[in-house]
């Protein structure tokens, strides 16, 4: 019997670790040779770091992640790449009851929209006698750049007109609980979790903001990749078919029941499969139908667009992070490797987007490359391309 190769991984109680998890209990690592030992975070930050020493060879990270550390915005910096994604979507913005109150006497449609949703928010913060606070998960997440695009679009300047805060993030529901945030921005089951015990409101959803878009990737040091790549890539596989498998609706009700055990979520099956099958309660027993909320396989959902990771970097050039420079620019996009992704899964035969890159505008799903590519684009309407990606930040500049 051939000797499996053993892996360590590193994550968060977060439902987009499902990959991870399926990879392991349903049998797709050993079947790629793959012994995949499962260590479970408290805290991003404890990714980052156990990560960066070595303590991990692979993590679920937050798709800015790899990012940060190779730009070294970290305190331990690291040359980290990503080869694969790990689905689209799954995050939203949950507010206490009071704020939501408010929001809807400003106006808020009740209805998950972002931009009605997020002018609602915009009239009761210029009205509020105090600042507003909302929780992240991280400085480098998806969660805090997607929050901030959302306000200020809407007309709130960040970090002027409200305060944003970091947390972990099965935090965020006993803060909001407790007063000490109003609002956060977190993925599942953390958002259901604060609908279901502290009478919080799902205002709007990821799916809604950026559609089609990244939330965490398989991550690690660009120097484990290099000096492993036979493994990297038989892990790419396993995760590949562990993607299939989520993404079949008649797999729901298991996933949500392995997902649940104390090991993993910690939370009843029941509010797990919610994000999986996309209907969620967004509170008060309001049933909302989010079909895309969370996309563990389909519309290339695996793939790591680089302009993805140029809309991360954008991003982190506004709002002060990291200055705008080409090369900056250059080793951000080179985070996100389809290179690797494609070359795990070429003797799949698995069909792939041509390019790297894409332009990131409003789209109805359609067939790119014999894919079927979910709806795109910012609910704004405002597109990123990622070759005038000077222009886009310069572009940005008055809006907060």
């Amino acid at each position: 019997m051939t000797a499996l190769t053993h892996i360590t991984a590193g994550f968060l109680p977060l439902l987009d670790s499902v990959l991870l998890v399926l990879a392991r209990e349903k049998g797709f690592a050993q079947a790629q040779g793959i012994e995949l030992q499962l260590v479970r975070e408290t805290s991003w930050a404890n990714i980052r770091d156990r990560a960066a020493v070595g303590h991990f060879d692979i993590a679920q990270m937050l798709a800015p992640m790899p990012l940060a550390a190779t730009l070294g915005l970290n305190p331990l910096a690291a040359d980290m790449i990503t080869p694969m994604v790990l689905g689209l979507g799954n995050n939203a913005i949950t507010v206490s009851d009071d704020l939501w109150s408010a929001m809807r006497e400003a106006g808020a449609p009740g209805n998950l929209d972002a931009l009605g949703t997020g002018q609602a928010l915009a009239k009761v913060v210029g009205a509020s006698a105090r600042k507003l606070r909302f929780g992240v998960v991280h400085q480098s997440s998806s969660h805090n750049y997607e929050l901030r695009y959302w306000m200020a679009a809407s007309g709130i300047r960040p970090d002027r007109d409200v305060e944003i805060v970091v947390l972990p993030p099965p935090l965020l529901p006993d803060a909001l609980g407790s007063g000490g945030i109003d609002g956060y921005c977190v993925g599942e089951p953390w958002n259901s979790v604060g609908v279901a015990t502290k009478g919080a409101r799902i205002a709007t959803v990821k799916a809604a903001i950026w559609r089609s878009s990244p939330d965490k990737v398989l991550g690690m040091r660009a120097a484990w990749a290099q000096d492993n790549p036979e493994t990297l890539a038989a892990l790419i596989r396993a995760m590949h078919f562990a993607a299939i498998w989520c993404g079949e609706p008649a797999n729901h009700a298991e996933i949500a029941d392995i997902m649940s055990a104390p090991a993993y979520l910690g939370q009843p099956a029941e509010l797990v499969q919610r994000a999986l099958d996309g209907r969620l309660d967004i509170g008060g027993g309001q049933i909302a139908a989010v079909p895309d909320f969370y996309v563990p396989f389909a519309h290339a959902a695996n793939f790591p667009w680089q302009s993805h990771a140029l809309w991360f970097y954008s991003q982190m050039v506004r709002w002060g992070e990291v200055g705008f420079s080409p090369a900056l620019a250059s080793r951000a996009a080179a985070t996100f490797r389809p290179d690797l992704y494609r070359a795990a899964l070429a003797p799949l035969g698995v069909a792939l987007p041509a390019d790297n890159a894409r332009l990131e505008q409003t789209l109805p799903a359609r067939s790119v490359d014999g894919l079927a590519m979910g709806p795109e684009g910012f609910f704004d309407d405002r597109n990123f391309d990622p070759s005038q990606l000077e222009n886009y930040i310069e572009s940005q500049r008055d809006l907060g």
